[in-house]
């Protein structure tokens, strides 16, 4: 049984020509939409899309605004999915987490929310992961962008909560460095990475 985490595939950060465009992110969109298809409930615990979340005013005056232009604004076009949770099947559970920041652990009050019962209690996101552990789910499969800035923090995340990582080479692009790159540099050896062609096959 595993969990998987969709890292932020916006339009800001997915197409072309969105705000903030990774480059060849937007090649790995048929890709995932086929993967999140091929999820098999049996196999999967539940799926949890992250979204880069701002707001204009709070935005201008954050740091991350000194290196990056204004991107993924909530209710923008550019803060849509360009990845349909309607993909995962019904039987598996699908959840969000919007994050003000690149780390999606960074935050400490944030929450999961059932993608498909708004109206659902939100599920504060340190007590979702250990209880995730509680229930013998120790593997998760990340992919999304970007490989060197969101993807890399949820990784060590989840790392330092014990959990075993795998990232597909095909489902990730990164800004300057690749999920190949990242695991040598970063992670020595504790991150797992998918090659394309065992991805494909998956």
């Amino acid at each position: 049984m595993r969990f998987v985490i969709v890292i932020d595939t916006q339009r800001d950060f997915m197409a072309a020509d969105g705000a903030l465009s990774v480059a060849g992110a937007e090649a790995l969109v048929p890709a995932a939409e086929r993967f999140l298809a091929g999820l098999r409930p049996a196999e999967t615990a539940g799926v949890l899309f992250t979204y880069d979340t701002h707001e204009t005013e709070v935005y201008a005056a954050s740091p991350e605004a000194e290196q990056f232009p204004p991107h993924c604004l909530k209710g923008t076009p550019g803060w849509a999915n360009m990845l349909d949770p309607a993909l995962v099947h019904p039987a598996i559970p699908v959840y969000r987490l919007e994050k003000g920041v690149f780390d999606m652990w960074a935050e400490p009050a944030l929450a999961l929310r059932d993608e498909r019962g708004p109206e659902a209690p939100p599920l504060p996101r340190d007590c979702f992961f250990e209880q995730l552990k509680a229930k013998g789910v120790t593997e998760v499969t990340v992919i999304g962008v970007a490989a060197d800035y969101c993807v890399k923090w949820a990784v060590e995340g989840l790392l330092a909560r014990g959990f075993d990582v795998t990232v597909p080479e095909s489902l990730t692009r990164g800004i300057v460095r690749q999920i190949r790159t990242v695991a040598d540099e970063d992670f020595a050896g504790r991150l797992r990475v998918l090659p394309a062609e065992a991805a494909a096959a998956a």
